[in-house]
């Protein structure tokens, strides 16, 4: 599990769960995730991951269209 947050929201990836599918990035209205090419999952898929916490706006349209449930947004933390 990899989390990123700011003084106001978590985003948490289970990594070993994405398929690299990239409909979270594509979905992303900020444009801040992307398929981490510098590591390969227990699945041998490049995981997605937030490159830009701090331009989160925490909409959860990533968690929503994610397949596998790989990502959580929890607001107000």
């Amino acid at each position: 599990m990899i989390s990123e947050y700011t003084a106001k929201h978590r985003l948490t990836f289970a990594d070993n769960l994405c398929k690299g599918c990239d409909l979270c990035a594509a979905a992303c209205p900020k444009k801040i995730i992307k398929m981490d090419k510098t590591r390969v999952n227990a699945k041998g898929y490049n995981p997605a991951m937030c490159f830009d916490i701090e331009n989160c706006i925490a909409c959860g349209i990533c968690a929503k269209i994610c397949p596998d449930s790989v990502i959580k947004v929890e607001r107000d933390v």
